[in-house]
Parts: C-alpha cells; structure tokens; sequence
C-alpha cells in the first residue's frame, strides 16, 4: 500500500476539495467540509479497497491522515 494511493484515496471522500491540500501530515478535521457523512466515507473507502475494518472511535482517537494510514497498514497485516 502506497503512501500516495492512500493520500489520493482519502482526499476523494471531501467534495469540493483540492487533492494536494491533503497530505500525510494534514489533520483531516481540519479539511473543510469535514463531517460524520465524510468519516463514514473514509470508514467505507478503508474497506472496500483496502479489505480493513475501521470503527468510528478509529477515525475520532486519529488526528493526521498519517495516523490512519498507519492503522490500515498495521491491520492489513
């Protein structure tokens, strides 16, 4: 899993939004036009591509798109 696939992948889940505003560093919360409806997009896209489940108290205990990157890497295992 590529660190890049993964960026470019969660950016998708916000309408409206410039990919290359997000980046492994970003605190996704701080991405406008983040809300409960994106966090369960980002919940469904870590499955369906990724075959990794993802809870709701993942994504709120992560602050940086890096954090759940390295979640979906350590389940995927």
């Amino acid at each position: 899993m590529k660190e890049s696939d993964f960026v470019e992948n969660f950016a998708s889940q916000f309408e409206d939004v410039d990919p290359s505003v997000v980046t492994m560093e970003t605190n996704f919360r701080n991405v406008e036009g983040w809300s409960s409806f994106t966090a369960l997009s980002i919940i469904a896209m870590v499955d369906e591509l990724y075959n990794v489940k993802i809870t709701g108290n993942d994504i709120k205990n992560a602050k940086t798109v890096r954090e759940l990157f390295n979640l979906v890497q350590e389940r995927k295992k």
